[in-house]
């Protein structure tokens, strides 16, 4: 019987922040995968294992969630003033496609490392102790990255002290600058980064309901509705959300009706190719809970509460992007997450999320009457899990 071999492709499997993807050198690739089209998108779909009915991604390198189902592809810099290009894909479970609509901004920290490790950083900016700083061009929303990362004797610093709540054991810091995070363009009164010119808009989702929304593209396209509208308190865990089919139907409603209001997709039918972006979250002000760790979460020490959806499920913990847009969207008075983090003003913000705890901060600032948003940061941490190379049938692409 006829059959296929399979081929080797070399390839770095890593985590970053709270997320796991498999790294491609875009050079390592098969060439007919080096350009955008079905064939690389078969490839990576094959890598992962998707799509998958039984959701499990058992002959693949996904994890089955949203959070580890990712593929990145590296490449030399093609921008100037910028170190490397950096592509991600987010694989669907149980979809035949990729959506290269956003960025991960969790998967970001995972870059410089990559690019250190990998060579692609002249040799004279790497210290032999110290920070290297990596300028990223993320290719998906055109956008760049900032990250300092730890280099001892020479090498990567992957080991460190750096708890990150989501992640289960600590590693070295990685400092991440988002810079200039929200769209470009002008827009009605509230600039490109609020899409439909307001900072709260009245949005109707047909059979679900009427909610207060903040739209807001800063790091990744979001919608921000109040947990109470949803009958939630904000310390809601996963169980809470992935096990209520109910739930997830309504979110995903206003989820789709956000994207036709912010001008992504023509109408909410096409909102279900693209479900990467936007991110629907829901925000309260502080409460006591405990997370999903069993670590307890006091009101005294956050901000406000929020969660978010990735991939039509409540994330186990938060989206960097996400974190850019929550930051960002909390620094602007008269926003519904700023309204739930107590009115003001702010640089930095602590938010709690399912697996605890996240500080980050955003410079906003308007202009010519529009808000704008100049620089976003946070840490995250990154380590190599495994390297050499994955294999798939010959034919799978």
């Amino acid at each position: 019987m006829a059959h296929v071999p399979q081929i080797r492709i070399p390839a770095t499997y890593m985590r970053g922040g709270t997320s796991k993807g498999v790294f491609f050198r875009l050079q390592d690739l098969p060439e007919r995968a080096q350009v955008p089209g079905p064939a690389r998108d078969a490839l990576l779909c094959r890598v992962i294992g998707s799509p998958d009915p039984y959701g499990k991604h058992t002959d693949g390198m996904g994890g089955a969630t949203s959070s580890t189902s990712k593929v990145v592809i590296i490449s030399p810099s093609t921008q100037p003033g910028h170190d490397v290009d950096y592509l991600y894909g987010q694989v669907p479970i149980e979809g035949a496609f990729i959506d290269w609509s956003g960025n991960c901004g969790n998967l970001s920290s995972a870059v410089g490392p990559f690019a250190i490790a990998n060579g692609m950083i002249d040799p004279a900016r790497v210290p032999r102790d110290g920070l290297c700083t990596v300028r990223i061009w993320q290719a998906n929303i055109q956008k760049t990255i900032v990250a300092h990362v730890q280099v001892t004797d020479g090498e990567v610093q992957e080991t460190g002290d750096f708890e990150l709540d989501g992640v289960t054991f600590p590693a070295a810091e990685v400092q991440l600058e988002f810079i200039d995070p929200a769209d470009e363009g002008d827009g009605d009164g509230g600039g490109a980064m609020f899409p439909t010119g307001h900072l709260v808009d009245d949005l109707d989702v047909p059979g679900v309901g009427m909610f207060k929304a903040t739209m807001i593209n800063a790091g990744v396209p979001m919608v921000f509705v109040e947990a109470a509208a949803l009958g939630y308190d904000g310390t809601e865990l996963q169980g809470a959300i992935n096990e209520d089919k109910v739930a997830l139907a309504k979110l995903e409603a206003i989820r789709a009706q956000g994207a036709v209001r912010m001008g992504l997709v023509a109408d909410v039918a096409a909102a279900a190719k693209r479900p990467l972006t936007p991110k629907v979250a829901f925000v309260a002000p502080p409460k006591d809970y405990v997370s999903s760790s069993g670590k307890p979460v006091k009101a005294a020490d956050i901000d406000l509460l929020a969660r978010a959806m990735s991939m039509g499920k409540l994330h186990h913990a938060m989206m960097g992007t996400a974190s850019v847009a929550i930051a960002t969207a909390a620094a602007v008075p008269g926003t519904v997450v700023n309204a739930a983090a107590g009115g003001g003003t702010r640089e930095v913000l602590v938010f709690g999320h399912p697996s605890g705890t996240l500080r980050v901060g955003a410079d906003v600032k308007q202009v010519d009457g529009a808000w704008v948003v100049t620089k976003a940061v946070m840490s995250r941490s990154a380590r190599v899990l495994m390297e050499g190379a994955v294999r798939v049938p010959g034919d799978a692409f």
